[in-house]
Order: C-alpha cells, then structure tokens, then sequence
C-alpha cells in the first residue's frame, strides 16, 4: 500500500476516536469508566498524533484531506466498483489501478480519496 495512502486511512481513524472522545460517545464514557483514563489526557495525545503524521504528508495532500474532510470521510473504499464516498460507479479500468492501493488517486466525481478493498 501506498505510504501517504497507510497515513491517510490511520489519520481518518484517529480524527474519529478523537470526535467520539470529544463528543461523549458511549465508547468514550465506557474508556472513562473501564479504563480509567483522562480524557482530556488521551484528546490532546490524539491531537498531537494527529499533527505528527499530517506533517509526514506532502503539503498539497495534506491540504486536499482537509479540505475533503469537512464534508465527511475523506478516505474512501471502492467495493464493486463503486466509491463508498458518493456512490458513483468507477470506470473498470481505474477500478483494477484503484485495488492496488500503490498510488493516490481521487474519485473524478466527489473528489475523495479512494483506496480498493480485496
């Protein structure tokens, strides 16, 4: 896989826990209760993560993720051919380059970021 690609999909990830920490999700009352963390502790951790790998990213990547984000996932599957982003149908020769997973590549569509899934 694709290094910014592995980066990408972790940063996805961590922003998520991070919201659900944030927001009092059950998964972050039940990290309080049963794990018995600081929760403003395990946020500004997140946060700092966050930052370093979004430095390991090229610039013009970075500021593309940030922008996609806002509207939701920015990181996106294609399953049958289709991107899990806008549920547009992805040409079949960009499909079989997409499964690779060796290069970024955007949905010409929605404009995410799309990973293939075997």
């Amino acid at each position: 896989m694709h290094p910014h690609l592995e980066i990408l999909l972790q940063l996805q990830d961590l922003k998520s826990q991070r919201r659900e920490l944030a927001e009092g999700s059950d998964e972050g009352r039940v990290e309080v209760q049963e794990f018995h963390i600081d929760l403003q502790s395990a946020i500004a951790e997140l946060d700092t993560k966050i930052q370093e790998m979004e430095a390991e990213l090229p610039e013009n990547l970075r500021r593309r993720y940030q922008q996609i984000e806002g509207r939701g996932r920015a990181v996106v599957p294609v399953i049958n051919g289709t991107c899990y982003g806008c549920f547009t149908s992805i040409p079949t020769a960009v499909v079989h380059e997409i499964q690779r997973n060796d290069a970024i590549r955007l949905c010409e569509h929605c404009g995410r970021i799309l990973y293939g899934v075997g």
